[in-house]
């Protein structure tokens, strides 16, 4: 469950420590640990910010961060934004 091809001809593939949902949720129980709601964050913050330096989501690949990200925004508690310098996430 933690093996995901990259291609259809199944020639490469990522294996997750996490599955995308995982880290969403650890993003989240961050957020709301930290009354952090209603936050808009930059990926570099969340993934290489001070604040995140003791999380388990800390040095987080990009790819998969943006993953996580968009399992929080199916279950809507975050919206993943464009901002003038990259992109950000705004948690609900």
């Amino acid at each position: 469950g933690n093996l995901e091809w990259l291609d259809k001809n199944k020639t490469s593939f990522l294996i997750m420590w996490r599955r995308p949902e995982e880290w969403g949720k650890l993003i989240y129980q961050w957020v709301s640990r930290n009354g952090l709601t209603n936050s808009v964050f930059t990926l570099y913050e969340l993934a290489s910010g001070d604040d995140t330096e003791n999380e388990e989501f800390h040095g987080l690949d990009e790819t998969m961060l943006l993953r996580a990200l968009q399992a929080l925004q199916q279950e809507h508690k975050a919206e993943i934004i464009t901002l003038d310098d990259g992109r950000g996430v705004k948690f609900f």
